[in-house]
């Protein structure tokens, strides 16, 4: 829904409100701002009027202007062709600067001076609102020659887009928005008082006849008759601002009756001086009007594009429909009938104040045009009554957990439009009004309020009971898989969706189990997936090769699925596959990435599934590489493995450098974990260098390590490693400790006694010396 704050003006005071306390009280009560777009101006441009306008001498698409801007008369070369038909103009005058940094200056055009330039909207920032220049009206107010066009309050302008839910169809309207915006700023919604209608001789009656029965919708009709529309540049122009641009003249203004008020508004031509209608309901929901053996239009849904005024009509029907919102979309989905813009209105809730639209557009149309309306109005069907709520204040309370006095609930509700009918200490019934068909129960009136209260209006306090339990291992399960998916597409990883089947000559070629012949598939979907699959790796390498036929140069892909063992038995496994650049092409690599590298993609494995530590790989398959691989060992058991691609499977699958990685998920998933103290003295780091065998790998060394009884010894890992000649078949192994106490501050002593007692134990297990 998009309003304009000077639209909302007309109902509503804003001059003191700012458009970020607009924004905020339009967030703060439910209806979410989705962007707000502000209109301005340049100075030096004024309204201009035309004295005379000729064809320029030399160019047939030009005219010669001679405009008043107020100080003096200019000539300006216009190319425009409705610039002849115009005479109060936007002229943008010498020293002016238009959108996009463009300065008006005196200029020749085909040999003619020109002094300014007559704008269109769109070179003045405004929305498109046609071919040609912009020609204004007094729509705007008083025109005064060489007044500058910013000081127009529909020129600056502020054109707010609102996200609302779907329930919140009484918001469709300027009116229903001022309507909840005047209750949260505590300020009076103007009195839309009724206008000076002007009336023919003619009585309604003698221009249409209705036949009717028990309908389920609310009509109103009235007849204008001498129509001699003229365009309003007002109407133009807020339309364009909300994006509801009509061609037609008459349609303009019905649409911004409708946008105005949120009453649903039609017309129809009257080709005869005496229109017999007939309003029917057919099925439950659905009101026909009728003329003879041609429907007009079913109320709320569709009009027939036949019956809707020509550009000449002279007598038209005006109608002002409302329909229950609910029976009507069930109805709608029951029939599958057509449906036009306004259906989208009269489903989510228009509303049912006729009068009230019908009297806002008969004062548009008559705005200095000639048009006359016949005596009265016609009423069709009967309104619906109210739905009544029993409130009870104390239940309320409970519902928003705050004290809310009965007295600040009743002025709330009643400037939304709810109507108290009985009243006691505590307990009142409330009337419901037609236009917030969405509101059932106690709870949407505490929703109410709530939000006129605002949220942050509310202390928060401890729950009064306790919620059982609900979460069970399924629970759990699900979201660990929806968390783990989440991580594996935070490290840059697309997720692969493939069948539970693959091809068996894959499997055989890499060497996988199959499933026993006994229990294979009868009746394969494909020659392409004629087994179960035991790995979820053959698919993403496919999934991987089609992306490589398509020039891409980095295929990260991830899939959690089920593989089947030769008995036939399912498990859930995650599997990873990197092909290609570990990167984007980008500035910062000179558009030359670097392809993945075991390191690199052990780095991102780490991302998605935790910590993890791994070990010389113990699986085989076609598809590991011998040299270049490891088994993960998650809480000290191997879960899966991690691999570069076998030379081999690369070369025949036609891929560039490729890792993979497959893993079973019950063995990711996380397990309850007591809390640690958390110390309040400072730790420090030590490093210790020390000279082993090249043959001695940093797990052994870790080992010996986590097997030391040091309470004070908090964490350690590797930091370098250094092979030089001088130290023939020995490296050097650095290694960095964190010490730190629980109970005081360290001691030099009792660091020293935790480094030594380290050493002393390398010694002992791999002859370890300090380098």
């Amino acid at each position: 829904m998009r309003v304009t704050r000077s639209w909302l003006s007309e109902f509503i005071d804003l001059g003191d409100v700012s458009i970020d306390t607009l924004y905020k009280t339009f967030n703060s009560i439910g209806l979410e701002v989705d962007t707000l777009v502000e209109f301005k101006i340049p100075p030096k441009v004024v309204v201009g009027k035309i004295i005379s306008c000729a064809k320029h001498p030399d160019a047939d698409k030009l005219n010669v202007c001679q405009i008043d801007i107020g100080t003096q008369i200019k000539q300006i070369v216009c190319g425009a062709a409705n610039v002849v038909n115009a005479t109060y103009v936007a002229v943008a005058t010498i020293g002016a600067v238009l959108p996009e940094d463009f300065h008006i200056k005196p200029a020749k055009l085909r040999g003619v001076e020109s002094e300014g330039m007559v704008c269109s909207s769109t070179e003045l920032g405004l929305p498109t609102l046609g071919d040609g220049i912009m020609i204004l009206d007094e729509s705007i107010g008083e025109l005064v020659v060489g007044r500058e066009l910013r000081s127009y309050s529909v020129f600056s302008d502020t054109v707010i887009e609102l996200e609302l839910t779907a329930n919140r169809g009484d918001c469709l309207s300027i009116y229903g928005v001022a309507r909840d915006l005047s209750v949260a700023l505590k300020k009076p919604l103007h009195t839309v008082e009724s206008p000076q209608i002007i009336y023919s001789s003619q009585e309604i009656e003698s221009f249409l006849a209705i036949q009717t029965q028990t309908i389920d919708a609310q009509l109103l009709y009235v007849v204008a008759e001498k129509i001699s529309l003229k365009a309003s540049f007002l109407v133009a122009l807020r339309l364009a601002m909300v994006e509801e641009m009509r061609e037609d003249i008459l349609d303009a203004y019905l649409a911004y009756a409708t946008h105005a008020t949120g009453v649903l508004l039609r017309a129809y031509e009257m080709q005869t001086s005496l229109i017999d209608l007939e309003i029917r309901t057919p099925q439950v929901g659905i009101v026909e009007v009728v003329n003879g053996d041609e429907i007009l239009s079913v109320v709320g849904v569709n009009q027939n594009q036949n019956t809707f005024p020509k550009e000449h009509s002279k007598t038209v029907l005006l109608e002002a429909s409302y329909s229950d919102p609910d029976m009507l979309v069930e109805a709608v989905a029951q029939t599958k009938l057509s449906t036009d813009a306004l259906y989208y209105q009269s489903s989510r809730g228009s509303s049912p104040d006729l009068a009230f639209g019908m009297t806002y557009l008969q004062a548009l149309l008559q705005k200095k045009q000639e048009i006359l309306f016949a005596q009265k109005t016609l009423k069709v069907g009967t309104p619906k009554k109210p739905k009544n709520i029993t409130i009870d204040t104390h239940e309320i309370a409970d519902i928003i957990g705050a004290e809310i006095r009965a007295e600040e609930m009743v002025n709330i509700l009643a400037r939304l439009g709810f109507a108290v009918t009985s009243q006691n200490e505590h307990r009142f019934v409330l009337d419901v009004p037609l236009f917030r068909h969405d509101i059932h129960n106690i709870q949407d009136i505490a929703e109410e309020i709530v939000r006129i209260v605002g949220i942050n209006h509310i202390k928060a306090k401890p729950l009064t009971f306790a919620e059982q339990n609900r979460t069970n291992a399924t629970l759990e399960r699900y979201y660990f898989k929806k968390a783990l998916r989440n991580r594996a597409v935070g490290c840059g990883f697309y997720e692969n969706v493939s069948y539970l089947f693959t091809h068996k000559m894959a499997l055989e070629k890499y060497g996988f189990n199959l499933i026993d012949e006994s229990l294979e598939l009868s009746n394969p979907i494909a020659e392409e997936f004629n087994t179960l699959r035991s790995t979820l790796l053959t698919n993403l390498l496919f999934a991987t090769q089609r992306n490589i036929n398509y020039s891409i140069k980095s295929i990260p892909l991830f899939e959690i699925g089920a593989v089947f063992n030769t008995q036939r038995e399912q498990r859930e496994m995650m599997a990873l596959i990197w092909c290609g650049e570990k990167e984007p092409q980008s500035i910062r690599n000179q558009g030359k990435p670097t392809d993945v590298t075991f390191g690199s993609f052990t780095q991102l494995l780490g991302g998605v599934i935790g910590a993890f530590e791994f070990k010389p790989c113990s699986s085989h398959n076609g598809l590991i590489h011998p040299y270049q691989s490891a088994d993960i060992i998650r809480d000290g058991k191997v879960c899966g493995y991690l691999s570069k691609l076998h030379p081999v499977a690369q070369e025949a699958l036609d891929l560039p450098v490729t890792f993979i990685a497959e893993m079973a998920f019950d063995a990711l998933l996380p397990h309850h974990i007591n809390a640690k103290p958390i110390s309040n003295f400072q730790g420090v780091y030590k490093d210790l260098s020390i000279v082993i065998d090249k043959s001695v790998g940093y797990g052994e060394i870790a080992n010996v390590i986590k097997g030391l009884t040091l309470p004070m010894l908090k964490n350690s890992f590797s930091v370098d490693v250094y092979q030089d000649a001088s130290l023939g078949e020995k490296k050097s192994l650095t290694i960095r400790f964190f010490i730190q106490s629980m109970e005081d501050t360290l001691k030099e002593s009792e660091i020293e006694y935790t480094m030594q007692t380290i050493i002393e134990a390398l010694h002992v297990s791999h002859q370890a010396v300090l380098r």
